[in-house]
């Protein structure tokens, strides 16, 4: 498939505002692909490089080069390209990533280069997810929707999915099922504002606590036990004290879902970047283990004894969890059965709280286990942060907001007066949002000359953000996570903008 093809679907799809439309698009155009060109396709129509982050910045990207007048690029020969500028490292590299990328954009068209660019920048935004590609290819296919979904879910993987049945047909769904050993997408949870607000939607259900840890599925098969992360990553290497709590439960032949954390030696979860780092850690694993242990948290169950659970309501799910697993090692719940007993789930969210865990989600006792989607039948609950920052820079965008200025630089007040950087968001703007900021902060540009404008720390944002964590790239130490744009206030002053020391003494435990 030229790449071409690719990159007009890519804007054909941005412009579309109808979910219907998308599928469209993209069933069109995986009716036109090979089954080898579906694990390049996909991850680039959400936005996603194969090879993960290539090492180019906006020096490398920024220099011009002429288009080239014809398409000829196919989307294996970009993928092999930038496979090569994965691997370059040491003396030089830099030099060598400058001419690999001029090669690149001087075989692309205009509309290639822009794509391109977008693509190996991370600014592909134009809403190609994967659950519209999963309704896609069933439409291409002719494959029925539902049959494709689960497919996904227990493969693990679109792009697996979609190149079994553009070879095969929907016969190809027969091979995919539930495996110990073979890890599946976890079901997520969409946000309630409120307790309150999920208790009302979901009736009789599950308040349990929500930690902030990372997410883990273990699979045991006898004496044989392996890890997965929410991405399907393998971490049975990094984390042997999990392999040995599996060891210890009841059954012989599982898959579970859960939380892995750290605690501190009073019992309290200590910050997601030690648990996050600890779980990245693929050095020194004893050693690890001894400095920052972590444990498991079960809620779930997936199968059991051979037996496959997902069909199966959560209540049942949950008493087989309970026959396996011993209390301390389940996440901790209430039991709620309507309306009448919103009290009593809101002070389970304020015992939560105060034990130090980020909220609660809020399940269904009767859904199913949907995995690898986010279903409504999970609500999560979690207080939100938020804080008035000066907008310090703003970097133009690419892709749908092309022409418009998209990613702010943020900024606290410090104690001199000046203001520290606390993190990047191009997240929570409406379309009308981003005409409105670029025109005013291009009022306020101090320097305009490239890809980021530099603006005069006068424009005060509310920004909305799930916690911090520790950064050595700025000058504060930490950085905000997960920031989005809630509002801007015109109303306020910049000398009346939050500082970095009440954002620190907010959040004692990531002080750097």
């Amino acid at each position: 498939m030229l790449l071409a093809r690719l990159a007009h679907v890519s804007q054909e799809v941005a412009a579309a505002s109808a979910r219907s439309r998308k599928i469209a698009l993209l069933a069109e155009l995986f009716r036109d692909a090979e089954a080898d060109d579906v694990p390049i396709v996909i991850p680039y129509l959400a936005g996603r490089l194969p090879q993960g982050r290539l090492g180019v910045g906006w020096k490398v990207l920024s220099r011009p080069v002429a288009p080239a007048a014809e398409p000829t690029l196919t989307v294996r020969e970009v993928d092999a390209l930038l496979s090569d500028l994965g691997k370059v490292a040491g003396a030089g590299s830099q030099a060598e990533r400058t001419r690999l990328v001029g090669e690149l954009m001087g075989a692309a068209t205009e509309d290639e280069q822009r794509f391109l660019f977008g693509l190996i920048s991370g600014e592909v935004r134009q809403g190609a997810l994967d659950a519209v590609a999963t309704e896609g290819l069933a439409l291409a296919t002719e494959a029925p929707p539902a049959d494709v979904r689960r497919a996904v879910m227990l493969a693990g993987s679109l792009q697996t999915v979609a190149e079994a049945l553009l070879t095969d047909g929907p016969s190809a769904l027969d091979r995919f099922r539930l495996t110990v050993g073979r890890p599946v997408l976890p079901m997520l949870a969409h946000s309630a504002s409120s307790v309150a607000e999920a208790v009302e939607k979901l009736g009789t259900c599950a308040v349990e606590e929500k930690l902030d840890g990372i997410r883990v599925q273990i699979h045991r098969d006898g004496d044989a036990v392996r890890l997965y992360t929410r991405t399907l990553d393998d971490i049975t290497d990094r984390l042997p004290e999990l392999t040995a709590a599996a060891l210890e439960l009841r059954g012989e032949r599982f898959i579970l879902d859960g939380e892995v954390i750290a605690f501190d030696e009073h019992g309290r979860p200590r910050s997601f970047q030690e648990t996050a780092g600890r779980v990245g850690s693929r050095v020194d694993v004893t050693t690890a283990a001894e400095t920052v242990p972590v444990s498991p948290v079960f809620f779930d169950a997936l199968s059991v004894d051979d037996r496959d659970l997902l069909d199966l309501p959560f209540a049942e799910r949950h008493a087989e969890l309970a026959r396996l697993v011993p209390e301390p090692m389940r996440v901790r719940r209430t039991l709620v059965s309507g309306p009448e007993e919103i009290p009593a789930a809101e002070e389970f969210l304020a015992e939560t709280l105060k034990r130090g865990h980020e909220g609660v989600v809020v399940k269904s006792l009767d859904a199913p286990y949907s995995a690898g989607r986010r279903g409504a039948s999970w609500l999560k609950v979690k207080p939100v942060h938020t804080l008035d920052l000066v907008v310090l820079a703003a970097e133009w965008g690419h892709g749908r907001r092309t022409g418009k200025l998209s990613n702010l630089h943020l900024g606290a007040r410090t104690a001199d007066g000046g203001f520290a950087m606390l993190g990047k968001t191009f997240k929570g703007m409406t379309d009308a949002m981003l005409t409105w900021q670029t025109e005013r902060l291009q009022e306020l540009a101090v320097d305009s000359s490239g890809y980021v404008v530099t603006v005069r720390p006068e424009l005060v944002v509310e920004i909305a953000y799930d916690g911090l964590q520790r950064s050595t790239r700025y000058p504060a130490g930490v950085t905000l996570r997960f920031a989005r744009v809630v509002r801007y206030r015109e109303d306020k002053r910049p000398e009346e903008a939050d500082t970095v020391e009440t954002l620190l003494a907010a959040h004692p435990e990531v002080r750097p």
